[in-house]
């Protein structure tokens, strides 16, 4: 049996690695968004991870409670109405601006914690929460005008903070196939409809079809099963720091393709963001540590 800070050590690697999938996802959404409609795009893509993911977990969804079952469906509308709305953001400001605004999530998260949850955060989160913002900043923003595709990417980070919060309160350990399953079904009808009437259009060619399985099973599938395990064993503002990591994997992924060249902004404002998941992460454990061997010592 692992201990509790042995899980969340692997739980927070699991964000990590989740948040390096999504990272690696942005020159393939511009280009597929390019081709086809955006709603049509995500109704593809989260049908074909939901469709995989019942395949898989149908014994577990079946046994989760109908609590559960109506958690994960609540979960999966917020989610789904993010997405569109971040999508839809995204064709009208530049990939960059859109990641510093999605990042926002950052700030929402402890927020909403302390509204609807009364989770008061130590001193520590609150300065974490405002170096990943500055690294957010250093990394996206280089002269941004305030427009609508800035109010929609903000509203998606917004819904996206109440499902890593409701996430955090509702996740249990051993539920993650049956919930992150119901989740992925209740994304792929959100998107669909808004197809409707004529419902969604099929990828344009191959290079588009591989790009939304891509999307479909590794970073749509892959990363809600991991999410979903993770944040049973984190506190909500704890993941969505080290969610923050994204942007830093878009930026690398990005220079390493040729699409970018390396700047002073992307090294300190990544360097500041990773300052934040090491106080978050950190920090909590070194205190613990202290604490333990001052008990041996008594």
């Amino acid at each position: 049996m692992s201990s509790p800070r042995t899980l969340a050590t692997f739980a927070t690697l699991g964000l990590i690695a989740m948040t390096a999938v999504w990272g690696s996802t942005f020159v393939l959404i511009k280009d597929v968004v390019g081709r086809m409609p955006v709603a049509d795009f995500l109704a593809v893509r989260f049908v074909i991870a939901a469709v995989a993911m019942l395949a898989l977990f149908a014994r577990p969804v079946w046994r989760l409670g109908r609590q559960q079952v109506l958690h994960g469906l609540l979960l999966g509308v917020i989610y789904g109405i993010g997405q569109l709305l971040q999508t839809w953001g995204l064709t009208l400001i530049s990939p960059s601006v859109s990641g510093f605004a999605t990042g926002m999530y950052v700030v929402f998260t402890p927020i909403l914690a302390l509204l609807l949850l009364r989770q008061h955060m130590a001193g520590v989160v609150w300065l974490a929460v405002l170096l990943s913002t500055a690294g957010l900043a250093l990394l996206s923003l280089n002269g941004v005008s305030v427009d609508l595709g800035v109010w929609l990417t903000l509203a998606s980070a917004a819904l996206y903070a109440l499902h890593i919060v409701l996430l955090g309160q509702w996740s249990r350990q051993g539920e993650a196939f049956g919930l992150s399953a119901v989740q992925m079904v209740a994304i792929a009808a959100v998107c669909l409809l808004a197809t409707a009437p004529h419902g969604p259009v099929l990828p344009p060619d191959r290079s588009a079809w591989f790009a939304v399985l891509y999307m479909a099973l590794v970073a749509g599938a892959g990363a809600m099963l991991m999410q979903t395990w993770a944040q049973s064993h984190l506190p909500a503002a704890r993941a969505a720091i080290v969610m923050t990591t994204e942007p830093v994997f878009a930026a690398a992924f990005a220079v390493l393709l040729g699409s970018d060249v390396l700047s002073w902004r992307m090294l300190l404002g990544g360097g500041l963001i990773l300052a934040a998941m090491y106080l978050v992460e950190l920090m909590p454990r070194r205190a613990a540590l202290s604490a333990e061997a001052a008990h041996h010592e008594v």
